[in-house]
């Protein structure tokens, strides 16, 4: 049976989405940072640990942004193939609520309309970047991610040669992590796409970056993989914003798709510290 949503309560919903998502992190990204605080060796970067932990104590209750840089806002859409939107374009929609939830929760408008040309600002933080993707039953599932300049300017596509295999793979990513430095702003969740297209590879880079901090891939070679990156990652020493330490990264996210015998792409989006998302279902 097909259950009808208006799209206006989509709009809404995403209004609400990215201004809780602004002012007050995930408790599992906050328990994150508590552990690598306490895991930490170096004194310097414990005390930097420290306010940020603070940071995201004091956002939610004075209603203030956790980062000046409150993102572009990228939307999964999970759409049940037995919804039928009603009351307008589903586009539209999220696009009004991206333009409601920064203008009401005076968030920073950070999009320009022309890359490569004028870059002027849009003025309202549209549109948003949409992804869809049709799954079984008749709810739509909203997630969001406000993902700020830093991180997204260190995020990485390569494709490796088939033969270069897992290893080629640690390889590239860990030096990904150590060519940004201090500059996506650690300790990161580091998102790691692998397999089907490089558009593909990109997708669920971004899409692992969703997954509660630190919770293991279902799938045991995902899940292997991710243990092996982290631990390789926070041997390089870049340690929080940059600074040195022992903890560079608070987890790896792994999705992978099945790709073409020629082809072994690999996608890496790297979340900062203040790994803001949220998520509802209608």
């Amino acid at each position: 049976m097909v259950r009808e949503v208006d799209v206006s309560r989509l709009a809404e919903a995403v209004s609400q989405l990215f201004q809780e998502a602004c002012h007050r992190l995930p408790p599992d990204v906050v328990s994150a940072l508590a552990s690598a605080r306490d895991a930490e060796e170096s004194e310097m970067a414990r005390d930097i640990l420290d306010m940020l932990l603070r940071n995201a104590e004091i956002a939610p209750v004075e209603q203030i942004p956790l980062c000046q840089d409150t993102g572009l806002a990228v939307v999964f859409v999970q759409l049940g193939q037995d919804v039928h939107l009603v009351g307008g374009n589903l586009v539209d929609a999220i696009n009004e609520g991206v333009r409601r939830g920064y203008r009401d929760g005076y968030l920073r408008k950070s999009v320009v309309a022309r890359p490569f040309t004028a870059r002027e600002n849009t003025g309202d933080n549209t549109p948003a970047d949409v992804w869809v993707e049709i799954v079984p039953g008749d709810r739509v599932g909203l997630s969001v991610i406000p993902k700020g300049g830093g991180s997204e300017n260190m995020s990485r596509l390569t494709v490796l040669t088939p033969a270069m295999g897992r290893s080629g793979i640690i390889d590239y990513v860990a030096g990904i992590v150590d060519e940004a430095g201090g500059n996506p702003c650690p300790p990161l969740v580091v998102g790691v796409g692998i397999g089907g297209t490089t558009e593909k590879a990109m997708m669920l880079a971004k899409k692992a970056l969703l997954r509660p901090v630190g919770l293991p891939s279902s799938d045991p070679e995902n899940a292997a993989l991710e243990a092996d990156l982290l631990e390789r990652i926070n041997g390089l020493g870049v340690g929080a914003l940059g600074y040195g330490g022992t903890v560079t990264a608070l987890a790896v996210h792994v999705e992978s798709f099945p790709c073409h015998i020629a082809s072994l792409p690999v996608a890496v989006n790297l979340q900062c510290h203040s790994a803001r998302r949220g998520h509802i279902e209608i």
